[in-house]
């Protein structure tokens, strides 16, 4: 450990010094960011001169959970906090360096806060809406350190939860982790210290602990973030638990989709074993454990324990029948445990501050925080950390900032496709696990997508039962089969042609698929669909009833119109139609005066209700729009629930 406080020592010395630098600039540099064009602005970055010589230390970090203001670019000077500004670009950083560096001024455009206490009548990053009602613990360091810096997440703490825990014996270390009450964040909410007795108690020359980062959801990146901007912390939860349940070897198992996370593991995996905190004799406890990075091929159903050993182990990823479970027999025929990476990035604050400090956070159920990929129809998305207990309302509107274009929320989905649809009526739900449960959802691993009026329910429902139905590993036959029937229902109810009986069988179907699949992928399958029948049963009544779908997204039984007194004849849809299906009349247009324009109709025949038609009439104009033409053919009246435009 004399080498650990050695490291320590320099690691914050020299992080003091970064802080106290004259020029310094932070650059958001995580998936989010360079999908935002990061790259374009570090590049303007290092090619900017300032007119004062001096060096400019440039940092890469993580993503600080404000993905929609990406990407981000935190300004230092003279030893005062960094000041962040947001949605940069190649152009607007250069005028954003010279007032800054040269002129010693802070604009206000794209101001964000700074990243500490405010000076100068700059505000906190920390007041800001998005920020102020979140606790990061998980979050703590990301989107601060430089998360291939060793020494920066040495400077923040870093270890010293290690350092306690090997003061320990491993039965204390459990108890502990026991006394903080944490669950399992990968969606099931397990105790966690209980996981790793189940593990520790078994007898057995070798056992083996793995990070599940197989994060497959649609629309979630709380592990990925996680590993791109902090991953000492999750390699420091993987060997507090190794050494808590004698396990000596470790894999990090994460998908091949995220090359970005891959790499700064490899580094940060190298830097420990440099260190010696991975390896023989790690802090010169006797404690040894080898950890290895093993990439998935992208399979959802690889998430489930067992169909991860089974794809570790180089064979197809399908799940197995337990018992026995994986803490008994798992990886090889050894005893495993396996972890999510947010279980296992909470570790290290746990033992660093204790079981009582964590567990006065959250509810009498679910201790601790929550981390959630904020997606959707509202104004900032991004990565968030909230006590367990906030409810959906708050998350949504007080940190997501509402509803984007003045549109009415509809639904939130948590838990992925594993998860349920909930209405307004249910924003007043507490998040923990089994507040969510009761609603008719889950936690799951932290996905939450925000949908407004413009979100066809029957859609949604169909669009997360097909993802779950293509990754099926068609092992179990109520899987396989139950959620094709489904999906089959679905499909025909979206088309127009779905019957009072239809309805019926669904329900029938769900419940078998979800007491008689084999694992969470087809137990959790029918949960869109059943929150959806529970809480928005008038839309299916709706396409049932009425041939309508009053967000206008099904396409089977929705028509592209053109309005003849709006049409200007300008025939901008009619060139970009990809299929002919707009032509030209007889009829003049009334719209412009003395024209000599001549109207456009659309052939619902041909047309393929992709669009394009409507982003090009001008929006001055806004001539074509859909209709729902079979409200006709089933009695009902042309549109009984209005909002005919696009």
């Amino acid at each position: 450990m004399g080498d650990l406080k050695e490291l320590r020592a320099t690691s914050e010395r020299r992080w003091e010094e970064l802080q106290k630098a004259e020029r310094t600039i932070y650059i958001g540099a995580a998936s989010c960011g360079h999908a935002a064009g990061v790259v374009k602005v570090q590049s303007a970055i290092e090619s900017f001169v300032p007119e004062e010589e001096g060096k400019i230390t440039i940092v890469e970090v993580g993503c600080f959970g404000m993905c929609s203001f990406e990407p981000m670019v935190y300004i230092q000077i003279d030893g005062n906090h960094p000041v962040v500004y947001g949605n940069q670009t190649a152009d607007s950083v250069v005028s954003l360096l010279d007032e800054t560096l040269n002129k010693k001024s802070y604009p206000t455009e794209g101001l964000l806060g700074v990243l500490g206490k405010g000076f100068n009548g700059l505000p906190s990053i920390y007041d800001h809406p998005m920020i102020k009602p979140q606790k990061r613990i998980i979050l703590e360091n990301v989107g601060i350190i430089d998360p291939t810096n060793i020494e920066h997440y040495l400077a923040r703490g870093g270890f010293s939860g290690l350092e306690k825990a090997m003061e320990k014996k491993p039965e204390e270390v459990i108890a502990i982790v026991k006394e903080s009450g944490l669950r399992g964040r990968g969606g099931a909410g397990f105790p966690t210290g209980l996981k790793w007795q189940f593990c520790a108690d078994e007898k057995s020359d070798r056992k083996y602990i793995i990070c599940n980062a197989d994060e497959g959801d649609p629309g979630a990146f709380m592990d990925r973030s996680v590993l791109e901007g902090d991953p000492f912390r999750v390699i420091e939860g993987l060997i507090i638990g190794g050494y808590a349940m004698g396990a000596n070897f470790g894999y990090i198992y994460v998908r091949k989709e995220y090359p970005l996370a891959i790499l700064r593991l490899h580094i940060a995996i190298r830097d420990c074993q440099e260190q010696g905190l991975l390896g023989e004799n790690i802090l010169g406890s006797g404690f040894d454990l080898n950890l290895e990075i093993m990439e998935g091929a992208g399979a959802f159903v690889c998430g489930e324990e067992t169909a991860m050993i089974a794809s570790i182990m180089g064979k197809r990823g399908m799940p197995s029948p337990r018992p026995p479970f994986p803490a008994q027999k798992g990886l090889w025929g050894h005893p495993t445990n396996i972890n999510n990476v947010k279980t296992l990035a909470s570790i290290p604050a746990i033992m660093r501050e204790g079981a009582g400090w964590f567990n006065s956070t959250g509810t009498e159920g679910t201790k601790g925080t929550a981390v959630f990929a904020l997606t959707g129809k509202l104004q900032n998305s991004g990565l968030v950390e909230v006590p367990m207990g906030t409810t959906l309302r708050e998350i949504i509107f007080d940190i997501g900032g509402g509803m984007v274009e003045g549109k009415h929320f509809k639904a939130v989905q948590t838990g992925g496709p594993s998860g349920g649809c909930l209405p307004e009526s249910a924003l007043d739900y507490k998040v923990d696990f089994e507040s969510l449960k009761e609603a008719g959802t889950i936690m799951g691993s932290g996905g939450m997508i925000v949908m407004d009026e413009d979100t066809c329910i029957v859609d949604v429902a169909h669009y997360f039962l097909s993802f779950t139905q293509d990754e099926s590993c068609g092992k179990c036959s109520p899987c396989r089969i139950g959620t094709k029937q489904m999906l089959d229902i679905l499909t025909k109810i979206k088309s127009g042609d779905g019957t009072r009986e239809d309805l019926e069988e669904l329900s029938i179907v769900a419940w078998t698929v979800q007491n008689g699949s084999l694992c969470a992928l087809g137990q959790t399958a029918p949960n869109p669909v059943s929150s959806t029948l529970r809480y928005f049963m008038e839309e299916y009544d709706e396409h049932i009833d009425l041939g309508k779908c009053r967000a206008k997204v099904c396409k089977p039984i929705i028509q592209y119109s053109i309005d003849e007194v709006k049409c200007i004849g300008c025939g901008a849809c009619q060139k970009r139609c990809p299929v002919s299906a707009i032509t030209e009349t007889d009829r003049r247009v009334t719209a412009v005066k003395g024209s000599k324009n001549v109207i456009r109709t659309i052939s619902p025949e041909t047309c393929i209700r992709c669009g394009l038609c409507i982003e090009t009439c001008p929006s001055s104009v806004s001539a074509i729009s859909k209709i729902s033409p079979l409200l006709n053919q089933k009695g009902g009246s042309e549109d009984p629930i209005g909002g005919g435009g696009a």
